[in-house]
């Protein structure tokens, strides 16, 4: 049995397992979703995880493209690579355990980490359906000047059993990109969109982002239209900036989010309270 197309199976507007619906927990990821929330109890799950790429000090100052650049470098950001690897399939697996049959997940990572993702994804059962390639249109110039541009990440899109929702129509629907003659075109694997910027940045009192991966609105939208329908329930065990959250209300879904950091929370829930 393939994808659902189209509205899909409506989500029980109830649900969650025990844990509250639209709320924001504290704590390490897996354990909250060990500990208080129930199997099958979610629809869907966008995870933005740490990549594992600080421990290196590098900026660029007065740069004329989009101002000074750090390299993400936060303590959040370490790990030993054997232990990035057991975190990884450990809060995989909490979400392979979380999802309905018929769920979905989105994992963003990049070139460093796609690895103990894709790894992490199979060990759980879960299926891998695409790879997406999220262009950056304003992404930074290569500080080093010894390598190409990155001005790539990819988001892994899978699936848990039979029948996942799939809302092909809406995708085309909200497509930027049109046919020669205007109409609706089929989304592809490769989004392209600019950084978080603008009114979406949060910004902390220095001027400096809050959140140095704080993902778009849009790509966080995208994968909710297709993977998802109104009423279901949306888990984000990294919610950070509380992008999904915000996404989700706005969609007519419901989310559960987990943070660590009691910055990023309090921020991310004055956030989603300024969006109702």
């Amino acid at each position: 049995m393939g994808p659902r197309t189209g509205g899909g199976r409506r989500g029980a507007a109830g649900r969650g397992g025990g844990a509250g619906r639209n709320r924001l927990y504290a704590g390490d990821c897996a354990e909250v979703m060990a500990g208080r929330m129930a199997a099958g109890s979610v629809d869907l799950v966008f995870a933005d995880p740490p990549y594992n790429l600080s421990g290196k000090n590098l900026k660029l100052v007065g740069n004329k493209t989009g101002g000074d650049y750090r390299m993400v470098n936060e303590d959040w950001d370490k790990m030993p690579d054997p232990g990035y690897g057991e975190f990884t399939d450990r809060w995989i697996g909490c979400c392979q355990r979380l999802l309905r049959d018929g769920g979905s997940i989105y994992v963003c990572c990049t070139m460093h980490n796609a690895g103990a993702v894709l790894g992490a994804l199979k060990k759980s059962g879960l299926a891998l359906r695409n790879i997406i390639t999220w262009h950056k249109t304003n992404a930074m110039p290569s500080i080093t000047r010894r390598t190409f541009t990155h001005s790539s990440e990819f988001v892994a899109f899978a699936t848990k059993g039979a029948g996942w929702t799939f809302n092909y129509f809406d995708l085309k629907a909200i497509n930027p990109e049109r046919q020669k003659n205007g109409d609706p075109k089929q989304m592809r694997d490769v989004w392209q969109m600019p950084i978080a910027q603008g009114r979406q940045r949060l910004r902390s009192e220095s001027g400096r982002a809050l959140h140095p991966t704080q993902k778009p609105e849009e790509l966080v939208r995208r994968a909710i239209v297709a993977s998802s329908n109104r009423g279901d329930l949306v888990l984000d065990p990294f919610m950070g900036s509380g992008t999904t959250a915000v996404v989700a209300e706005r969609l007519g879904r419901g989310w559960i989010g987990i943070e660590r950091s009691e910055e990023y929370r309090k921020h991310a829930l004055a956030r989603i309270e300024r969006s109702r």
